[in-house]
């Protein structure tokens, strides 16, 4: 009897380690411990420090214009302010700042085949447009300067400006935007002009709405930089900024970009290389 018995406790074993069940819950118990390693494994996407791509354009603040090093402007100062962030290994920068340019020369520039592919892969497009459209109106009322002219000619930059943010927005929907605001370089010599601080004002109010509607867009106001007597900002045109100027000018977008905005560009960085990778 004792022997049935043990051979019984024995077959019951074998059947327990064959069963189907039995293999299941080993098979499942494995699995989720393989799929726990490789996610513990699996790095944050801060971890490894990435490239970003940034495409500057717009008028001569953007290809720099008065500085004497002959780099770009605000943009290497930018570049090394931004490439000290941990989650940032590198900066490329397109520079398609042309001397002049007004909104409506910025939208053809934008449809051109070269930017296109530029904004295409970039991570960040930063303009600096609107200047020359208000001294466009500034040359043609020179000796009797009102506001209708510039009230007319703003109303038009609005149509332009949507046309240009939209546009970028058809070429890369998840693209960082930056327009930098406009500043008054008469300030320092006719501070008495009050006008000409409520046209800029006006202007940059604007394009601040605007730029609002856009998701991961931005405005840097830099207006206050150059309403200062303490330092000379301006280029010897009296127009441009300096070394010095553009320097801050950099500072500026730096402080208004820093923290998430810049930290979501190195995940969207990494995402963008990891999908790659996966295909």
């Amino acid at each position: 009897m004792r022997k049935i018995f043990t051979m019984f406790l024995l077959c019951l074993l074998v059947l327990i380690s064959c069963n189907p069940l039995n293999s299941s819950i080993e098979k499942e118990f494995h699995i989720s411990k393989e799929v726990h390693y490789r996610n513990k494994l699996s790095p944050e996407p801060d971890f490894f420090p990435r490239q970003i791509n940034i495409v500057a354009a717009g008028d001569s603040l953007t290809e720099g214009i008065g500085d004497s090093t002959k780099r770009g402007g605000y943009l290497p100062y930018l570049e090394e302010l931004i490439e000290k962030e941990k989650n940032i290994r590198e900066v490329r920068m397109d520079n398609f700042g042309i001397k002049g340019n007004k909104s409506s020369q910025l939208i053809d520039r934008i449809k051109s085949e070269e930017v296109r592919t530029s904004i295409r892969e970039s991570d960040m497009v930063i303009l600096t447009i609107g200047g020359n459209d208000v001294m466009k109106v500034v040359r043609e009322n020179f000796t009797q300067l009102e506001l209708d002219p510039f009230n007319v000619e703003r109303s038009n930059y609005e149509k332009r400006l949507v046309t240009i943010l939209n546009e970028i927005r058809s070429i890369n929907n998840e693209t960082m935007v930056v327009l930098v605001g406009l500043y008054n370089p008469f300030y320092k010599w006719f501070t008495d002009i009050e006008e000409m601080n409520d046209i800029i004002d006006e202007w940059n109010s604007v394009s601040r709405s605007i730029v609002a509607r856009y998701p991961s867009a931005y405005f840097v106001e830099i207006g206050d930089i150059f309403q200062t007597e303490e330092e000379n900002l301006l280029y010897t045109d009296q127009f441009h900024p300096n070394d010095r100027g553009y320097e801050l000018m950099a500072q500026r977008i730096f402080e208004s970009l820093g923290g998430e905005p810049l930290k979501s560009i190195a995940r969207n960085a990494y995402t963008a290389s990891e999908k790659g990778n996966s295909d």
